[in-house]
């Protein structure tokens, strides 16, 4: 055997097992609806949720690290349908609530109502979480509370600004003293 003919026959073999893999595939099943496409004016709005829930103090703010992006990002990408939907329609939830209680849109709300109305809505989610059955989903607010921390604490503002951050760490220390009130490390 020549190796132009050897070459032609691991190609032809490696082909084989492509098509032959592929063929398998065809079998796994995908997400019916497709993931939920979130506009610029979505992306604001989560990031105004978020930024309530984690304001701008001595350290940015959730909207500093785009949290809403990241939310949108992981619901369309980790969660199940049913949890989508619960998240989606939380969005439209929250705002009504905002109607409700302020007779506003919330991004129309100042920062004080913003705050009032997510701490009702925070003990809610936790009288819910409380009292919810194993096979009920979850509450929309704790997944937006959720999804802002994840976000913030990973993001590169979250690691640098809000926690001690320290590039190249060095040799490992285990006992290092804290005292109340420093960063946690990131």
């Amino acid at each position: 055997m020549h190796r132009r003919e050897a070459v032609q026959y691991i190609t032809l073999l490696l082909g084989g097992t492509l098509i032959g893999g592929e063929a398998l595939l065809t079998g796994c099943k995908t997400k019916t609806g497709g993931p939920k496409v979130y506009s610029a004016d979505d992306i604001a709005y989560l990031n105004e949720i978020a930024d309530t829930i984690l304001p701008a103090t001595s350290t940015p703010g959730a909207k500093a690290a785009n949290v809403g992006q990241f939310m949108t990002t992981m619901v369309n990408d980790s969660y199940t349908d049913e949890d989508q939907k619960v998240f989606n329609d939380g969005m439209d939830n929250l705002n009504k609530e905002a109607n409700k209680q302020f007779k506003d849109d919330f991004m129309k709300l100042n920062p004080q109502q913003r705050h009032d109305l997510l701490v009702r809505l925070d003990k809610e989610q936790k009288d819910y979480m409380k009292n919810k059955k194993k096979e009920q989903p979850g509450h929309y607010f704790r997944m937006m509370k959720e999804l802002t921390l994840l976000g913030y604490f990973t993001s590169e503002v979250g690691c640098t600004k809000a926690r001690r951050y320290t590039p190249v760490p060095g040799r490992f220390d285990g006992c290092i003293p804290y005292k109340k009130g420093d960063k946690s490390f990131a």
